[in-house]
């Protein structure tokens, strides 16, 4: 398990468990996490669950692949710490991950 905090654009903050194996888009759709649209349902075929890695965390998971920064690309305001939770498995490792969420997903 590791603790995941979600913070929304509002500055709103969840900090919740979520197993390993599963994504970070996993872990904000099974907790409520509002913000995180996951249409495709983590297919990496859209945008909709892109968020901001904090700063500290963007050396600390795997880079992204070329699929994911073409997807990233339809994002809301993307930037360099721009992922897609769909993309990020957790891990012991990612164990205080911290993500902001867009002002909306598009």
């Amino acid at each position: 398990m590791a603790k995941i905090t979600y913070i929304e654009h509002s500055g709103k903050k969840h900090e919740v468990e979520v197993a390993n194996g599963l994504t970070v888009m996993e872990g904000a759709r099974d907790n409520n996490i509002p913000g995180i649209e996951a249409d495709c349902g983590g297919a990496c075929a859209c945008s909709t669950c892109h968020v901001y890695v904090d700063a500290a965390w963007a050396e600390k998971i795997p880079a992204k692949d070329a699929m994911e920064e073409d997807m990233l690309d339809f994002a809301w305001e993307p930037n360099e710490l721009s992922r897609l939770t769909c993309q990020v498995k957790v891990t012991d490792e990612r164990d205080g991950l911290v993500v902001q969420l867009p002002e909306k997903q598009i």
